[in-house]
């Protein structure tokens, strides 16, 4: 069984070349009219300028962190300097797997909106479609990737986990690039966002998207940069972590199965195969997301998506207890196959609970939407009220979700549970993410119809698409929370076997210090990401009001407004404020590791804490008062009174709602990678402290 390990790359490829045959089977698809291609071409050249500019920028950073990883592990044996061949290819496949799905994503925005004057179910094709690029191209590149590096180190070096250190930088290269672009990519979206909805519909009393409105295109940009190429980045490091952290924990394993006479590396190639195995389930998942005229796109996704989770947990069981020996001991506990399939189990349900949960909190249907909309009615304060209200409420239950993942997983397989538990949440991340990235993708397809002047069923069919985008947008995000804290929790538990710490006593000074800076970093973190779309947002309303008062004829429809200033202040700000949490999330847990690895255990501990609630209460309240926003565009009946656009009522819901943008697009989602960053510079610097 060894060899199997030459088959796991075929997956990979295989996810490849069928996002291949999606990204021509979309190209083809006809663009509309003259006028609605040249708005998609003027999104795709922004987003594709932005991305430039943002990788020149990690080239300098990469090549500099690879050059001290390099120096660091020079002559170790228990590493070596090729972690830092480990490290550039992880962000290199990082970095392009949201090149990819970022390019289809700007392709299949002007082809959803086409296919949508035809009809909602062909245009739900294309959007899915898109999304699906992106989420093959993330679980592609990372089993690709993981899988040809451990097939190349095993053939140098004789230790597994020797090879396991050298492959960490992995999961390092894909963890700086993530964060880099999730923080810049929000910084620019929510920028042009804010600075679209405040400049237009408050301050100029037009409607969203309307193509008087200068910011309209940065705006459009933002949804491809931040949601599509950072939720890529920031799923392709979880799905990574969850790998490594998994392989890492297995290696204990080895001498176990060496005197039992089993295949001594099961319990490390286990996550590769499961990982390999998800993206074939993910492939066969997507033929299942289909809807009929007239019925409705969310359950379409969901039939794909958590049918795909089903498959998984029974194929689950015949990996398993295939790989693995019957029952084995190690350090006084007793581990089973059926314990280890009972832990994978465990992440794949409590990853769809938190789905259900999130869409509960978010959508347009449920109570707590409908509660902040009514609250809209007595004004602004009352509607933000509401909604951070929603946002605190919303920690509970996934909190709970996660405890008894995190309880139940380790009562049956300790440590190696968590790990695996994480993985399994993770294992169809192929589809999860296909689902996730629709989202911008039918958001960018209204914005079109709007500019270009489609009649009203078109823009109706993708206001459709776009209000289940919403909610599949906030159950993505509250999915990669859950994925995160999970494999958060599998990296710490890596370090601590790394470093040789057996336990953390938080009684102790040293490690109680460590524990209160970790939980402190996310509201620092936190600060600077609102601070910076703050500040951009007021440079873009400024220039938007400068175009209204200085080209004549704009504010009447006939002269164009000036698209590429605002694109620019966007990009500048994004490049510009992302330098500062980056470099943040790097060096912070490199100073306290080197200070006392005993308080990088307290600093890990604290920062996944207060993270994951701060992440899940930002994301869950910025979706909530998206959606209420939404709620009252569609026509709300309140006491007897309708509210629709252009009442003071969707006035509030719009402040409401710009103050819920940096929320969920910036500062929640990048907390997601802040803690696995933090974990993952843990892990790869344990060897040397």
């Amino acid at each position: 069984m060894d060899t199997l390990i030459y088959a796991i790359p075929a997956a990979g490829v295989i996810s490849l070349l069928y996002a291949s045959l999606k990204t021509s089977w979309v190209t083809k698809q006809p663009t509309g009219t003259q006028e609605m291609t040249e708005i998609a071409g003027h999104i795709a050249e922004g987003a594709k300028a932005f991305l430039q500019r943002e990788y020149r920028i990690l080239i300098i950073f990469v090549v500099a962190v690879a050059a001290l990883l390099a120096f660091a592990n020079m002559g170790r044996t228990d590493s070596s300097w090729l972690v830092a061949v480990s490290f550039v290819i992880g962000a290199l496949c990082s970095a392009g797997a949201g090149f990819i799905g970022m390019t289809v994503a700007t392709k299949a925005n002007v082809r959803t909106t086409h296919a949508a004057r035809t009809g909602l179910a062909e245009a739900l094709n294309v959007a899915f479609s898109g999304g699906l690029v992106m989420g093959l191209s993330v679980v592609g590149l990372g089993v690709l990737g993981l899988s040809v590096l451990f097939i190349v180190y095993s053939n140098l070096f004789d230790e597994v986990g020797r090879v396991i250190n050298v492959i960490s930088g992995f999961s390092l290269g894909a963890s700086s690039i993530a964060l880099f672009a999730r923080v810049g990519g929000g910084i620019y979206t929510k920028a042009a966002d804010v600075g679209a909805d405040l400049a237009g519909k408050v301050y100029e009393g037009i409607p969203e998207d309307d193509p008087r409105n200068p910011a309209t295109i940065a705006d459009n940009v933002g949804d491809n940069v931040g949601d599509v190429a950072g939720m890529g980045a920031d799923l392709f490091e979880s799905y990574v972590g969850s790998i490594i952290g998994t392989m890492v924990l297995g290696a204990a394993f080895v001498p176990v199965f060496q005197e039992m006479g089993v295949m001594p590396t099961a319990a490390v190639l286990l996550p590769l195969v499961l990982a390999g195995v998800g993206i074939i389930v993910s492939i066969l998942g997507s033929f299942f997301v289909k809807v009929k005229e007239g019925g409705n796109p969310q359950t379409a996704l969901n039939t794909g998506e958590f049918g795909a989770s089903g498959v998984m947990a029974v194929l689950s069981y015949f990996i398993i207890t295939m790989f693995l020996p019957e029952k084995w001991e190690l350090d006084g506990m007793t581990y089973t196959s059926q314990n280890i399939f009972f832990a994978v189990l465990i992440g794949l349900v409590s990853g769809v609970l938190i789905g259900i949960i999130t869409e509960y909190y978010c959508s347009t249907h449920n109570k707590p939407v409908l509660g902040i909309a009514y609250q809209s009615v007595t004004g602004a304060a009352t509607n933000i009220i509401a909604g951070l209200g929603v946002g605190m409420f919303s920690t509970g239950f996934p909190i709970i979700v996660l405890s008894i993942a995190i309880v139940a997983s380790h009562y049956f397989a300790g440590l190696f549970g968590i790990a695996i538990a994480a993985l399994g949440m993770l294992s169809v991340t192929g589809i999860q993410l296909a689902v996730d990235a629709y989202g911008p993708i039918s958001d960018n397809a209204g914005g079109i119809a709007e500019m270009s002047g489609m009649p009203p069923e078109v823009r109706e069919r993708t206001d459709t698409l776009d209000a289940v985008g919403n909610t599949t947008a906030a159950i993505g995000k509250g999915f990669a929370i859950g994925s995160a804290a999970l494999t958060a929790l599998a990296l710490f538990a890596a370090f601590m076997q790394q470093a040789n710490i057996s336990s953390i006593d938080i009684s102790h000074p040293v490690i109680m210090a460590g524990l209160l800076i970790g939980a402190m970093l996310p509201f620092v973190f936190s600060a600077m990401a609102m601070g910076a779309v703050g500040r951009a947002a007021r440079d873009m309303i400024t220039e938007v009001g400068r175009q209204f008062r200085e080209i004549k004829g704009l504010r009447e429809g006939t002269a164009k407004a000036e698209y590429a200033k605002c694109v620019d202040i966007s990009t500048k700000a994004a490049l510009r404020e992302m330098i500062l949490p980056g470099l943040m999330g790097v060096f912070v847990p490199v100073i306290v590791g080197f200070t006392s690895k005993d308080m990088l255990g307290g600093l890990l501990a604290g920062v996944t804490s207060s993270g994951v609630l701060m992440a899940i209460f930002q994301s869950n309240a910025g979706g909530a008062w998206d959606n209420a926003k939404k709620r009252i565009e569609g026509k709300l009946e309140i006491d007897g009174v309708m509210y629709g656009k252009g009442s003071d009522v969707h006035k509030a819901a719009v402040v409401g709602d710009t103050v819920g943008d940096p929320f969920k697009d910036t500062s929640g989602p990048s907390l997601n990678i802040l803690m696995k960053l933090i974990a993952v510079v843990a892990l790869v610097i344990a060897p040397l402290l």
